[in-house]
């Protein structure tokens, strides 16, 4: 994800790629060896936003390689409102 979020960013979006500002807090289970609710629940309390500061009023997009459920861009934008930043848009490679 981290690679398509630079690719996009150097390909002229005018982004920037903020290193750390929102983090997963542990190792969890692969997302594709769970069952659709479960994979909601993996998820819940996963990430944490470090750094809202570098985000505050700028406006932001989730990166992540393939959607199945949506469940970890959900969670991730979750975190994202709960740390009081702009509603985040979601952008995926594949839709599996």
């Amino acid at each position: 994800s981290r690679c398509i979020a630079e690719a996009l960013a150097s390909a002229g979006w005018g982004t920037v790629v903020p290193d750390g500002c929102l983090i997963r807090r542990e190792c969890r289970l692969p997302q594709a060896v769970l069952a659709h609710a479960q994979r909601f629940k993996n998820v819940e309390e996963a990430f944490t936003c470090v750094d809202s500061a570098t985000l505050r009023g700028r406006p932001i997009v989730i990166v992540d390689d393939v959607v199945t459920t949506g469940a970890t861009m959900a969670a991730c934008a979750r975190e994202l409102r709960r740390a009081e930043l702009r509603a985040p848009w979601g952008f995926a490679i594949a839709r599996g």
